[in-house]
């Protein structure tokens, strides 16, 4: 069984193929050159680069599995949440295939798809997810496939969002998260940051805190790699109080661990150093891309989930709690 998954819901366009499964092609078109310039995402110009790109690259990630379009089982692909005008490109183009080939579609959550790319095959529910990237920062029980739990979330910045904005305040590179690990590696020193929120009983994340007192320190002179390696260590150490505290309040001894920020090396060994079971995307699946698409509908196929309607339209706002 073949399926093919889209995401456009930010600036990476994604095409992915599940065979029964298991990840066949992940083919993902980035536009980090063409932001760079402007240390973001500009809306417009990643809708317009996606128009650009979406047809060739789904095409190549067909010949690459040495199959056809008549060869899928179902057509995927992310709904929202997301950029509206990026969103549109993928999930119209998804949409029009299916109902070109005549094959059953499966509107995904941006976020459920995340959880999808890390999540083992055997693993059964109830579980913690921890979702952090670029645009979002948020903390889950997964009860059962299609039935998430929000516990916490930032009350600002994603955490993405705030490596990629003290790096450009550093004068690195976009995206913000590879360059702040990289850099913070160099150092033989930190320049300490306060961790946020540290005393709280509940479960949000807050990183603007974290921005402000990296503009202070870049104005007192600290040294760029003390710098990026004070703030990294305080934005894991962050993500991982709450989550540790979660996890201690309500029972749960797995974790999955999913977007962006997942790739992060020293987040990494802070979580597994947590005493719990944690599982993280494979290499390749913690950025957006179609592939983690394509496995979300496939659970949701095997799980006795009914296609989604070709009238239902994108959305840039959309709980996962009601997907």
């Amino acid at each position: 069984m073949w399926i093919l998954g889209i995401d456009t819901s930010c600036d990476d366009t994604g095409v992915g193929l599940v065979k029964d499964g298991e990840v066949a092609v992940n083919l993902v078109a980035s536009q980090v050159a063409l932001h760079q310039a402007f240390g973001g995402v500009v809306p417009e110009l990643a809708s317009r680069e996606h128009l650009k790109v979406i047809r060739p690259l789904a095409e190549t990630a067909l010949a690459e599995a040495g199959i056809g379009p008549k060869d899928l089982s179902l057509v995927a692909a992310t709904r929202g949440p997301g950029l509206i005008g990026a969103l549109l490109v993928g999930y119209t183009f998804a949409k029009g295939l299916a109902w070109a080939l005549r094959k059953p579609f499966y509107a995904i959550h941006h976020l459920e798809a995340h959880i999808a790319a890390a999540w083992p095959p055997g693993l059964n529910p109830p579980f913690l997810a921890l979702v952090a990237s670029g645009g979002h920062t948020h903390l889950f029980a997964v009860e059962a496939l299609g039935r998430y739990r929000l516990l916490g979330a930032t009350r600002d910045d994603a955490a993405g969002e705030a490596f990629d904005k003290v790096a450009r305040l550093l004068g690195l590179g976009f995206p913000g998260g590879p360059e702040i690990e990289r850099l913070a590696q160099e150092a033989r020193e930190k320049v300490p940051f306060p961790v946020p929120l540290k005393d709280q009983k509940g479960y949000e994340f807050s990183f603007s805190g974290l921005k402000t007192k990296a503009v202070q320190l870049v104005e007192a002179g600290h040294p760029a790699p003390a710098l990026a390696r004070g703030f990294q260590e305080a934005a894991v150490e962050h993500l991982a109080q709450v989550v540790i505290r979660a996890a201690q309040d309500t029972g749960h001894r797995v974790l999955l661990v999913a977007g962006g920020v997942a790739a992060n090396r020293a987040l990494q060994a802070r979580f597994q150093e947590a005493g719990l079971t944690v599982y993280f995307p494979p290499r390749g699946l913690s950025q957006d891309n179609g592939a983690m698409v394509a496995l979300a509908a496939w659970r949701r196929y095997q799980g006795g989930f009914p296609p989604s309607p070709l009238s239902l339209g994108a959305t840039a706002y959309w709980p996962l709690e009601e997907a």
